[in-house]
């Protein structure tokens, strides 16, 4: 386990701004990982190998977007033991996001509220910090689904894109297709995020006709890209969880229409049902942690029930304790993502939630053997 408590750390750091905060914790990622004070949050890797979309992660709990914008800490984070690290969400340009203060706890139901606004340095400073990891800063064949082979030695890498807010709503498409070229060398996997609520308009990519035209142009420009590279890099579309159950349906036939690899249910939401009466409860932006859980977990049972058994679903959303985690199985996931429960718990919640999800793995293929014994 890592020798360093993040429970002696966390009271400091909640003395500060939230973004204050934010931005001393990796920064000090940043420039410890690779060296001596690695140490002081290195753990054990729970071993949990579970294929999706071709590719085998090497345990089912992953970093979620939002938290690493830069690509400047993959390696901390790798050192965590997750079985999958998602940097980003990067555009083609650099942009400074919205106005500040635009980052808020509200501990009493252990959430965030954000409305960040995709702050990050650009494409070209992103792609050159991914370049500088130990890890995976060279062009390289994806970790395969072949058993006979090793798990891989590496969590998995998702690099998450999406458009510049300066960009006009009918040239994102754009956008996109710079920023998958830029990436894709790099990625294990792509996320497509159409579902920040801190973009103006961004949440409109998620209707019936600009999906489908999106997506198709992505599918076929990925396609050119595995010919030039030799490799297929899977696609997962991150969604909201704003979203009714006709919308939900909509989206799975979109996913599956246009070849897509995988989804990722959910991004942040705009609800505050759950947190009324807190202070920065008002706060405009996306709500993060335990309150969105529910609702994330209604998303991903409703595409589930929408795409099949086999469909790759990668569940975000409200994750604060191991059951937390176990619940995105039961409601269809196939792995999970945390991001506001690392804030909260620091990084014993990654051990505790693959251990979690092992266990939960292990009971829900001893009743599917069951069931099918004579």
């Amino acid at each position: 386990m890592a020798w360093f408590p993040y429970g002696l750390a966390r009271p400091f750091l909640f003395s500060l701004d939230a973004e204050t905060a934010h931005a001393l914790t990796v920064g000090l990622l940043a420039r410890g990982q690779g060296g001596p004070l690695q140490c002081a949050w290195t753990q054990p890797r729970v071993q949990d190998a579970v294929t999706l979309a071709g590719l085998r992660f090497p345990n089912r709990v992953g970093l979620a977007a939002g938290l690493d914008k830069n690509g400047c800490c993959v390696d901390a984070f790798a050192a965590m033991g997750f079985g999958f690290i998602e940097a980003g969400t990067v555009t083609p340009l650099p942009q400074p996001g919205n106005p500040g203060p635009r980052l808020f706890r509200l501990p009493a139901r252990r959430a965030l509220i954000n409305r960040m606004g995709f702050n990050n340095d650009g494409l070209q400073a992103f792609l050159h910090a991914i370049a500088k990891s130990r890890l995976y800063g060279q062009l390289r064949a994806p970790a395969t689904a072949d058993a006979a082979s090793p798990q891989p030695p590496r969590p998995l890498l998702g690099l998450n894109i999406g458009k510049n807010a300066a960009t006009p709503m009918e040239r994102a498409m754009d956008d996109y297709l710079t920023a998958l070229d830029g990436v894709y060398p790099l990625a294990d996997y792509v996320a497509v995020n159409v579902s920040s609520p801190n973009t103006r308009n961004l949440r409109d990519l998620q209707s019936d006709a600009a999906l489908d035209a999106l997506l198709s142009a992505l599918q076929a420009r990925r396609q050119a890209l595995a010919g030039q590279h030799r490799r297929q890099v899977p696609l997962f579309l991150k969604i909201a969880p704003d979203l009714d159950a006709a919308q939900v349906a909509a989206i799975a036939s979109a996913l599956q229409r246009h070849g897509m690899d995988g989804v990722i249910a959910t991004n942040t939401t705009l609800a505050r049902d759950a947190v009324q009466g807190l202070p920065h409860a008002d706060e405009a932006g996306g709500l993060s942690g335990s309150p969105l859980l529910e609702a994330s977990n209604r998303v991903i049972a409703g595409l589930r029930a929408a795409l099949g058994p086999r469909f790759p679903i990668i569940g975000a959303g409200g994750v604060l304790s191991g059951q937390d985690a176990a619940s995105k199985l039961q409601a269809g996931a196939d792995v999970v993502q945390i991001y506001t429960g690392l804030i909260y718990r620091g990084p014993a919640l990654v051990r505790e939630a693959a251990l979690a999800l092992k266990g939960e793995a292990a009971r829900r293929q001893q009743q599917a053997t069951q069931k099918t014994a004579p």
